[in-house]
């Protein structure tokens, strides 16, 4: 009788690896943009499709010792030189230089060019790529102004899902949807949020001109040369015919999309653009180092949490404007914790250096009174997650449009990057410190960013998986892509319906023309 059960028992261990095997999918997930707080959305990914049982190779410049069975490591920790001593993230520079930088544009783009190109010409890459042998299912790859890691999913005749740590920009929606209406469309370089005035629209309208000159003038033709230098060689290998570029680009699955409408009003998104704000969040948060939790415990009149991110670090603030946020930070009966990346002299008895700060941990504490942040969208989406009212101090890139809708939203308090920041930032305090709205405000958005049928990592691996299992999730594509531009422009009746007003000009005029000789001739007659 025991030896019938275990024969049982094996036989549906077995079933259950077999089926666990069947379900279990390999996905190549490509982050390769040196910068932390992409890397955070990476690890995520990669920690919600290991937790689901899949296979994944992860492209990364921060690999991590501690592994998993079901992961593979690429590393391209090459490409953080390429963001190292870039002007645009020294602080002191753009203060000094604000009128000078004015290509943040031209400059993004090209950085993401480069390090496209680093990524996919990286040795250890060039392994994989090269190994024919090697398969996927789907290929996830973090979309920023770089479009050339098309040729990944097309390599392994797999669908491609891009992953936008942005908001609903028209930049990341033209891949997938119409042309947006610059009226009503938003975009990271932009830092108003409609509806706008007509000084605003003639801005929005520019700098989005400005955007598609630039990408398909300037950096396409580098993109398609690129692309042919790399991959036309990996499929030859394979057997194959390089497809044409511009047929890739559109063929897109899925945009996985790091925000939510508790962050402000969207425009109209097509189906296959998935709203996923808030995936990386471990919930609940890792516990406090013992030695903050203490500070955090301790500190009779609350908290204050001061970080401007991973890419614009601290110490690049100039010397003597460091100097007087210690100093405002001192004259505070709150304990500050600010994120530096370096010792510092003379710091108050109240103020505490941390180099690095487990920020999910510290904004999940009850203790903690305010956020004073850049602006990124994953500490904005974390701000609401735990419902943290903020002062938001932009720097670049979205940072500014991020703040400007939680300041819509009643939450937030902008203060401008200048040297008059310390007396801008006092008087933020002071205000957020003293009106309760602020927190009241939040606490209402985080109600309704956490009213969701299934929490945002479930719904991110299930369209994963569904795009696979749909075979490209075809289904939920716009329709719009099938459109020719000339139809959607209705330049065919406009032309139809000039050629038949001239051809009736023609016929009534050429009616009219031999009644009138007729009636000369009578006439004459």
């Amino acid at each position: 009788m025991q030896l019938v059960l275990l024969s049982k028992m094996s036989r549906l261990v077995v079933l259950l690896c077999m089926l666990h095997c069947a379900f279990s999918y390999k996905i190549l997930v490509c982050y390769p943009i040196p910068a932390k707080s992409l890397n955070s959305l990476g690890v995520g990914v990669v920690r919600l499709l290991l937790d689901a049982g899949h296979e994944v190779t992860y492209v990364t410049p921060y690999p991590k010792q501690d592994t998993h069975p079901k992961l593979t490591q690429i590393d391209v920790s090459d490409n953080v030189k390429l963001i190292e001593n870039q002007d645009a993230m020294n602080i002191t520079y753009l203060l000094e230089n604000e009128q000078k930088f004015n290509n943040e544009i031209e400059w993004l783009q090209e950085l993401a060019y480069q390090v496209s190109v680093n990524t996919l010409e990286n040795d250890d890459m060039k392994k994989l790529l090269e190994n024919v042998k090697a398969t996927f299912d789907v290929v996830i790859v973090d979309l920023l102004e770089a479009d050339l890691y098309v040729g990944l999913a097309a390599l392994y005749d797999v669908p491609l899902i891009w992953a936008y740590s942005a908001g609903a920009h028209s930049t990341a929606l033209r891949l997938i949807d119409d042309l947006q209406n610059p009226a009503s469309s938003t975009d990271f370089f932009i830092s108003v949020y409609p509806p706008y005035s007509i000084t605003e629209r003639f801005h929005v309208l520019y700098k989005q001109l400005e955007w598609r000159y630039i990408k398909y003038f300037k950096i396409k033709p580098k993109e398609e040369m690129s692309y042919k230098a790399i991959f036309e060689p990996l499929f030859a290998g394979r057997g194959r015919q390089l497809p044409y570029y511009d047929d890739l680009i559109y063929n897109v699955s899925l945009i996985l999309s790091n925000d939510h409408h508790a962050s402000g009003k969207l425009p109209s998104l097509p189906q296959n653009w998935k709203l996923v704000g808030g995936y990386h969040i471990q919930d609940p948060p890792l516990p406090l180092p013992e030695d903050l939790q203490a500070i955090m415990e301790e500190s009779k009149h609350g908290v204050i949490y001061f970080s401007l991110g991973s890419v614009w670090k601290s110490e690049t603030i100039p010397k003597r404007l460091i100097e007087d946020l210690l100093k405002l930070f001192g004259s505070l009966k709150q304990t500050v914790l600010w994120k530096f990346e370096t010792d510092l002299p003379n710091v108050p008895e109240n103020v505490y250096i941390i180099k690095w700060a487990p920020q999910q941990s510290i904004l999940a504490h009850p203790n903690l009174k305010m956020f004073i942040s850049h602006g990124g969208l994953l500490s904005s989406t974390e701000a609401i997650h735990f419902g943290v009212p903020t002062i938001g101090i932009p720097i670049s890139y979205d940072q500014f449009i991020n703040i400007n809708k939680a300041v819509s939203r009643g939450y937030a308090l902008k203060v401008r990057l200048t040297y008059d920041l310390v007396k801008d930032l006092k008087l933020a305090i002071e205000k957020l410190l003293s009106n309760p709205k602020y927190k009241e405000n939040v606490k209402a958005l985080s109600a309704i960013y956490h009213d969701r049928p299934v929490p945002p990592g479930k719904e991110l691996v299930h369209w994963v998986e569904h795009v696979v299992r749909t075979r490209g999730a075809v289904h939920l594509k716009s329709i719009v892509l099938d459109v020719p531009f000339y139809q959607k422009a209705y330049l065919d009746i406009m032309v139809l319906a000039y050629l038949t007003y001239k051809l009736i000009t023609y016929v009534w005029n050429s009616i009219f023309s031999k009644q009138r000789r007729r009636y000369k001739k009578t006439k004459t007659n």
